[in-house]
């Protein structure tokens, strides 16, 4: 029989304070003042409990790239950053085009045991490009991929994008655009403006990225499916999703906590771990974007996690990869671009990292309320410390952090994954439910 837990006193979305008991996996009663014979007691006054965190956008690296991540370490950095499921981008080896491999990543994320791994299919063979994946085949698996992206690549082929919208729309599937115009955007370095200007790098413009979407908005009206657009970085591109939502396209979009804190001003320094795909953008990008998240026009929060090897950021700028992992430090950077600044409240938050993604995935059974009767999956959370970001709170295998010696608040005090810890007082445990 499963250890079952008394959660006393945590505030569910930042609301009133509740006790939970959670036994077989699973939350079995919330109110005031209960108790449970033989249960382990966690304090939880002052900390925030919220549904287990969903990161839509996750580079696990694994198979082919396992000397940047494996489904293991990824798993561990995400329960260390509160999450419980994220979905793997196909941009393997081989690439996730098969109903074999979504299954393989699948079970090694059930081997690992720290958060369901929610494989995402390529849309195209080898996202290439040219010619449709096995959509139905990764759709009928046992992984029930729902999620479909050639990230990293745009799907830039106007008539495979309406092929792969048609086709996704027979399941309930959704596809998922890196949204960016190949053409425009070769040599890119970082943002094309001022910046660029001054230090002579090849700018990737705003509108490498807002044609595309402007676009796909339209195909997908026309095809009557599921659009997700990824990692929305510019005021531009926020502008057109809200103009398309207006218009009822079924379109959602992402940002990442770095669009929403860091500015293409960090660029100047020539340090490589400010380098990603979309670039940082301009002071008035950051703000569009924390707006379109406060009122609902960008829908959720994605890291886009992309764990790089220390000799691919460790280089001139040009010909470092483009990626930042953030898992680890995603809900504390959030709380501070949009929490601290009294852009959303705790119960926002829940919706945009937990509830929303899972919507968007289609998955029953994650970012579920914290309610009797549900899986116990969830993290509490201390938004009170503030304190520096180091390498001690990356628990992934590569240390690209944008973050690393800047000041950031709160702490994953706790994670449940179905019923078992995987971090206890804040240190994330050896393996699920067992303390080093």
């Amino acid at each position: 029989m499963s250890e079952s837990f008394l959660i006393r006193g945590a505030r569910r979305s930042g609301g009133d304070a509740i006790d939970m008991i959670v036994a077989d996996g699973m939350i079995t009663e919330v109110g005031t003042g209960l108790s449970a014979g033989g249960a382990t007691v966690i304090d939880a006054e002052g900390l925030i409990a919220l549904p287990g965190l969903v990161d839509l956008h996750t580079h696990l690296r694994e198979p082919g790239y396992e000397a940047s991540e494996t489904i293991l370490t990824g798993s561990q950095a995400a329960a260390a950053g509160g999450f419980t499921t994220v979905f793997a981008m196909p941009n393997t080896s081989p690439v996730a085009d098969t109903a074999g491999v979504v299954e393989q990543e699948l079970a090694l994320g059930e081997a690992a045991g720290y958060v369901h791994v929610q494989p995402i299919g390529a849309v195209t063979i080898g996202q290439k490009g040219e010619r449709l994946a096995e959509l139905g085949a990764m759709a009928a698996s046992r992984a029930r991929v729902r999620v479909f992206s050639d990230d990293g690549f745009c799907v830039f082929d106007p008539l495979i994008m309406r092929r792969a919208l048609e086709y996704v729309k027979s399941f309930d599937g959704v596809v998922a655009q890196h949204a960016q115009d190949p053409r425009l955007t070769e040599g890119a370095q970082m943002n094309e403006g001022t910046v660029s200007a001054e230090l002579g790098l090849t700018g990737w413009p705003a509108v490498a990225e807002e044609s595309i979407i402007a676009r796909d908005v339209l195909l997908a009206e026309h095809v009557g499916s599921r659009l997700h657009v990824c990692h929305l970085s510019t005021a531009g591109s926020v502008d057109i999703i809200r103009w398309a939502k207006k218009r009822g396209v079924n379109v959602t979009a992402e940002v990442t906590p770095h669009h929403l804190l860091l500015s293409e001003e960090l660029v100047r320094g020539y340090d490589a771990r400010f380098k990603v795909n979309p670039p940082l953008r301009r002071d008035e990008d950051v703000q569009a974007v924390r707006e379109g998240l406060a009122d609902g026009t960008i829908d959720i929060v994605a890291t886009d996690h992309a764990p790089h090897p220390a000799e691919a950021k460790s280089c001139e700028w040009a010909a470092a990869a483009n990626g930042m992992v953030g898992l680890e430090s995603a809900l504390r950077v959030v709380q501070q671009a949009v929490v601290d600044t009294g852009l959303l409240g705790w119960d926002d938050v829940a919706r945009v990292l937990s509830s929303a993604p899972a919507r968007i995935g289609r998955l029953d059974d994650a970012g579920t309320p914290l309610e009797a009767g549900r899986p116990a999956s969830f993290t509490l959370y201390d938004p009170r410390p503030l304190r520096t970001f180091t390498g001690d709170d990356l628990r992934g295998r590569s240390v690209n952090s944008p973050y690393l010696d800047r000041e950031l608040p709160g702490e994953v005090r706790w994670t449940f994954f179905r019923g078992t810890p995987t971090v206890a007082d804040g240190d994330l445990l050896a393996r699920p439910g067992v303390r080093a």
